[in-house]
C-alpha cells in the first residue's frame, strides 16, 4: 500500500471538487496541484478525467428531486420534461463533436500550465467584462428556456475544450450573456454537466484502458470520494454565493491565480 499515493490522489480529489463546477477552471487548479506532487504522466492526466465522474454525482444527487420530476416526466410524456431533455441535448452536441475530433490534439498541445494560465487570464477578463455590461435577464428559471438559448450556450460550452477556460466558467457567462439570470444560468450550467462529464469520462477511459491497472482501483476510488464530498459543498456553497453577489471576485481569482501559474512554471 502506497500511503504517499493515496494521500496525493485524496488532495486532488479535493480539488477537483471544489473547483469543478467554480467558474475558476479544475483543469488549471489540477495541472499546478499535480505538479506540486509530482503526479503527472499519462495514467494522471487520466485518473484526472475520472475522478470528475465523483464531482458530477455530486449534482445528481443535490438535484436528485428535480431528475426524478424530469424521468417521470418524460415516462408520462410531460411537455416540459421533454423539452428540458431536449435542450440538453443540444447544448451537449456541440462540445461532444468538437472534443471528439480534437481529443487527441488537446491532449498533447493545450495541456501545459502556459496555455491554462493564459485562459485563466483572458476567462478572468471575459466575465469583468461580461457582468459590466450585464442586462437585466429574460429567462428566470431553465424551464423557460428554449432550444436557440440551449444552443448558444453548448458552443459557449465549446471552448472550455480549451483547458483553463473553465467548462463551468464558460456555461455560465454564456447564459448570462444571452439573458439568462444568474440562478438559471448556474442551474443550467450544473445539468449540462451531467452528460458532458460523463461523456468525456468514459471516453477517455475507452482511450486510455490501457494504462489503468488492478493495483489503479483505490487510488481512483480515493480520489472518487474526494471528488464528490468536496463537489457537493462547492455547489451549495455557489448558488448561495450567487443570490448575493456578482461573479466578479471569481474573476478577479482566476487573473491573480493565472500570474502565479505563469510565475511558478516560469
Amino acid at each position: 500500500m502506497d500511503t504517499i499515493l493515496y494521500v496525493k490522489a485524496l488532495l486532488l480529489g479535493l480539488v477537483e471538487g471544489l473547483t469543478e463546477f467554480l467558474p475558476i477552471s479544475s483543469t488549471g487548479h489540477l495541472i499546478i496541484a499535480a505538479d506540486l506532487m509530482s503526479f503527472t504522466g499519462e495514467k494522471a492526466k487520466t485518473f484526472e478525467i475520472v475522478i470528475q465522474l465523483g464531482a458530477i454525482l455530486a449534482v445528481c444527487w443535490h438535484y436528485r428531486a428535480k431528475i426524478s420530476s424530469v424521468a417521470v416526466g418524460l415516462a408520462r410524456n410531460d411537455g416540459a420534461a421533454r423539452r428540458f431533455i431536449g435542450n440538453l441535448l443540444v447544448a451537449f452536441l456541440p462540445a461532444v463533436f468538437l472534443g471528439v475530433a480534437f481529443h487527441k490534439i488537446i491532449k498533447e498541445h493545450l495541456f501545459n500550465p502556459f496555455n491554462v494560465a493564459l485562459a485563466l487570464i483572458i476567462g478572468g477578463g471575459i466575465i469583468l467584462l461580461i457582468e459590466s455590461r450585464r442586462a437585466a435577464p429574460r429567462i428566470h428559471s431553465v424551464d423557460d428556456m428554449r432550444w436557440g438559448d440551449a444552443l448558444k450556450i453548448g458552443l459557449c460550452q465549446s471552448f472550455a475544450l480549451i483547458p483553463g477556460t473553465s467548462r463551468s466558467g464558460a456555461t455560465i457567462m454564456g447564459g448570462i450573456l444571452f439573458g439568462l439570470s444568474r440562478q438559471a444560468a448556474t442551474e443550467f450550467s450544473f445539468f449540462l454537466a451531467v452528460p458532458t462529464m460523463f461523456a468525456a469520462t468514459f471516453y477517455d477511459l475507452y482511450k486510455n484502458w490501457h494504462l489503468l491497472h488492478g493495483d489503479d482501483v483505490m487510488m481512483f476510488t480515493a480520489g472518487f470520494i474526494a471528488a464528490f464530498a468536496s463537489a457537493f459543498a462547492a455547489v451549495k456553497f455557489l448558488l448561495h454565493f450567487i443570490a448575493h453577489h456578482t461573479f466578479k471576485p471569481f474573476a478577479y481569482y482566476r487573473i491573480v491565480f493565472g500570474l502565479i501559474v505563469l510565475m511558478y512554471f516560469w
